[in-house]
């Protein structure tokens, strides 16, 4: 096994779930980690706007998925793993993954099967943690980290859909430095491509034939915490986070744009901390309530939920909206 780790050092494999920590160096904190029983969950939530290859991944490479978690069980000497499922993908996976986990139960792996109703912050390490003990779906204070206290206070890899996907293919010599890309936009359908993770947003979208004909902006990494990029910015800017790529028109009505981020962070605020539940209620009515933006009262509630929110689920409201009127509407945030 320490020869698929080098192998995945050398593929130099990153979580895909958003946050791009290194796979190897998560791994490795895990097996270093004291106690003798330990936890491996692929975490399949994808609640974000923008974000649906989990399904995609899920669908078209079961067996990919499930021999990542195999291999990550292997390397850390345990049997036991969770497979925390978005609701809304259980019964549309569940027929065709089903046999192949069968398949290893037999060898003696044990996989718990979690329905999480669908949630951004459910997507978050500690809070998906919560969810799958029964305790209410918010985050944790860290430190202890998953890798040294996590499920039921075990030492716990987690890693998304993709990630595990990858480490499938590096055991397999079959590693290409691809990922999965999500494109949406004006009257397109949603669809999932598999092209090199070094094109920038412009190869992306020509590649694809998704180049829009007429003035447009995009949102990369998220359909909500995603940075917002004008055209002249996808010349060089590679994507990031979870692989989100959303087109916009350059006609889109600002307000109608930050009402439907603002109503995505109030829906999915869990309500731990104040700066982020009454933060984002907040927001979603003063758009409600103005025909026109209010910039400044905006900007100072955004500006509070970004430095003291508890998680990265309040904090990442900062990104897009300075994002968006710093390269889009050339406004000084």
């Amino acid at each position: 096994m320490n020869n698929l780790l080098d192998k995945i050092k050398a593929a130099k494999l990153v979580g895909r779930g958003g946050a791009g920590y290194p796979t190897a160096a998560k791994w490795e904190m895990v097996k270093k980690a004291s106690g003798q029983t330990k936890v491996v969950i692929c975490n399949a939530s994808e609640g974000e706007l923008g974000v649906f290859k989990d399904f995609h991944i899920l669908k078209k490479f079961p067996q990919d998925v499930v021999k990542g978690m195999v291999l990550a069980m292997d390397y850390l000497g345990t049997k036991q793993a969770y497979f925390n499922f978005n609701k809304k993908y259980y019964r549309r996976i569940i027929l065709k993954l089903d046999p192949i986990l069968k398949r290893y139960e037999a060898k003696g792996y044990r996989f718990t099967v979690y329905e999480e109703k669908p949630s951004y912050i459910g997507g978050e390490e500690t809070a998906l943690l919560n969810a799958i003990e029964g305790r209410r779906i918010e985050p944790r204070l860290k430190p202890p980290y998953p890798c040294d206290a996590g499920l039921f206070g075990k030492p716990t890899l987690i890693h998304n859909v993709e990630t595990l996907f990858n480490v499938a293919r590096v055991a397999e010599g079959k590693f290409e430095p691809n990922r999965f890309y999500c494109l949406s936009g004006p009257k397109k359908l949603n669809r999932v491509y598999y092209l090199p993770d070094s094109w920038t947003i412009e190869q992306i979208l020509k590649k694809t034939k998704r180049y829009p004909r007429y003035d447009f902006f995009a949102q990369i990494g998220g359909g909500a915490s995603g940075l917002v990029i004008n055209q002249k910015q996808m010349e060089t800017q590679k994507m990031t986070g979870a692989g989100s790529l959303q087109v916009f028109r350059s006609t889109t009505d600002p307000r109608q744009l930050l009402l439907h981020w603002f109503e995505f962070y109030a829906k999915e605020s869990c309500g731990k901390c104040t700066p982020c539940r009454e933060g984002s209620f907040q927001l979603y009515e003063l758009l409600k309530r103005n025909k026109r933006v209010p910039w400044k009262k905006m900007m100072t509630i955004v500006e509070i939920m970004g430095k003291i929110s508890f998680c990265a689920l309040g904090k990442s409201i900062v990104i897009p909206v300075k994002s968006y009127m710093k390269n889009v509407l050339k406004k000084r945030a």
